[in-house]
């Protein structure tokens, strides 16, 4: 380790929230995959992390749990800090296929980081191909999927000077969010209240539900998005919920040309994210055909990160994002008359403070007492079925140790004890689709990505015609196919 002073400080309440969410069944961490068409230096891959990511205090620092009561845990500067303790080099199984490079994923994503040190690593894979592939693995106490790919980009070649650093993400997904959101900031001070309400109320609570209800309405107008929290119905039971295990299975898409996804959004006046949530409902709904299970009147929520970082925090570490609740109408078997439906609840939550409330929510449960943390945790999980993020990558291709990166890919872990993570990632021009799944609960997740480009396949294709046809952009052509909505 080179030389530091031991430095201490404490955690944020929303990342100790995310830091106590871990558990053997749903580990908290974020994880990446680089992908190369020729085998990368170790020697160099390690150099990089030494100049581009130690000089961050976070790198280096450990988790150290609180001593005295009444105090949380802090970062602390790890004295026995080693760069290989974080870098390690694997060989894949032959053939060296993306079959083998995702069951090597897989079992990372199941395997807890090692908390006697800083919480991340990286494994160099090699023998992918006549490349290699770099995998990353972040805490999400340390940082959310926005923070992961920061970390991502600060190795990218070409970094070290500002006039040559890759174009910045250009937004196309969740983050448009967060301007709108910021103006209700002041509803996460009210929620930290109830926060402090409930550490006080403590097992009581727990025991008599409707005194969340009186705490609740305390705060005025912006606790009208925590009431409605707590009166959610919970989910209906589906084969993407159940009781978790440890085993996970990742798999990713190939990507789709960007310029197709907002071709096809374009013709019927929606954005790119409404095209790509429309194939993957498509896809869940398909994936349930396949097994058997009623999807005719079906809805369930997807809990979707909404970025609150203001252009100034970009670069921070840590997490900066609220969460919203988004009913997917996999009911809906048009895919056309799904994406209306799909923008229309969208577009009323861009109006509404749910992602701020629930920021200052994981800020209050970071500083509650356990039994209160679980109980927020478990009602997280019953009033969802799936994590869902959307995240934009660089626009053009960029080079990581003087080799070009082929393909990225991100997972997030899925929160509130959920079985189904679903990430979206574009880079260079393209869209890729990751899912992370239980493997007690959805063994083949490949079945997801085989229905997420058919979706998209038939969905691009509607919009072709849309687009012949000079129709009506914005106009349901079918009324009668509008669920009845859930709340």
């Amino acid at each position: 380790m080179r030389s530091a002073e031991i430095t201490s400080e404490p955690l944020t309440a929303v990342d100790t929230a995310w830091l106590r969410m871990e558990d053997p069944t749903n580990l908290m961490m974020v994880t990446g995959v680089l992908v190369f068409d020729r085998p990368l230096d170790y020697g160099r891959v390690s150099n990089l992390l030494r100049d581009r990511l130690l000089g961050i205090s976070r790198f280096t620092q450990r988790v150290v749990e609180p001593r005295l009561p009444f105090t949380g845990p802090r970062w602390e500067t790890d004295p026995h800090f080693d760069i290989r303790s974080h870098l390690h080099r694997v060989a894949l199984r032959p053939p060296g296929d993306t079959l083998a490079l995702r069951e090597l994923v897989s079992d990372l994503m199941s395997t807890p980081l090692d908390f006697s040190k800083p919480l991340w690593q990286y494994h160099l894979i090699e023998g992918f191909g006549s490349g290699c592939a770099l995998l990353c693995r972040l805490h999400h106490s340390i940082g959310d999927g926005i923070a992961l790919i920061r970390v991502l980009l600060s190795m990218a070649d070409g970094n070290g000077a500002a006039s040559e650093a890759p174009d910045p993400p250009e937004p196309h997904g969740w983050e448009r969010l967060g301007p709108l959101l910021r103006p209700a900031a002041r509803v996460i001070s009210r929620t930290i209240k109830v926060g402090e309400a409930l550490m006080h109320e403590g097992a009581e609570t727990l025991a008599h539900p409707e005194r969340l209800l009186e705490l609740a309405t305390r705060g005025a107008s912006g606790m009208d998005a925590l009431a409605k929290l707590l009166l959610m119905e919970d989910d209906p039971p589906t084969p993407f919920k159940g009781r978790l295990g440890v085993a996970k299975r990742a798999a990713w898409s190939e990507p789709i040309p960007l310029d197709e996804v907002k071709a096809a959004g374009k013709a019927l006046g929606a954005t790119v994210n409404d095209v790509l949530l429309t194939a993957v409902t498509g896809a869940l709904r398909r994936y349930l055909d396949a097994r058997g299970s009623p999807a005719a009147g079906l809805e369930f929520r997807a809990v979707v990160p909404v970025n609150l970082r203001r252009k100034e925090e970009e670069a921070e570490l840590g997490n900066r994002f609220g969460l919203v609740f988004l009913a997917l109408p996999i009911g809906i078997e048009d895919p056309v008359d799904r994406l209306f439906e799909l923008k229309e609840r969208m577009d009323e939550i861009k109006t509404s403070p749910d992602a701020v409330v629930a920021f200052g929510l994981l800020g209050a449960i970071g500083s509650a007492p356990a039994e209160i943390e679980h109980a927020v945790v478990d009602l997280f999980g019953r009033r969802g079925t799936a994590v869902m993020t959307n995240v934009a990558g660089p626009r053009e291709p960029i080079s990581l140790a003087g080799l070009p990166v082929k393909g990225v890919m991100f997972w997030v872990p899925q929160s509130g004890r959920l079985g189904l993570g679903v990430s979206i990632l574009s880079y260079a021009g393209g869209v890729s689709l990751g899912v992370a799944t239980d493997v007690g609960l959805v063994p083949d997740p490949e079945a997801i990505l085989d229905g997420f480009r058919d979706e998209f396949r038939d969905l691009a294709a509607r919009a072709r015609e849309v687009a012949a046809q000079d129709a009506p952009r914005k106009t349901r052509t079918d009324k009668t196919r509008r669920p009845a909505r859930r709340r």
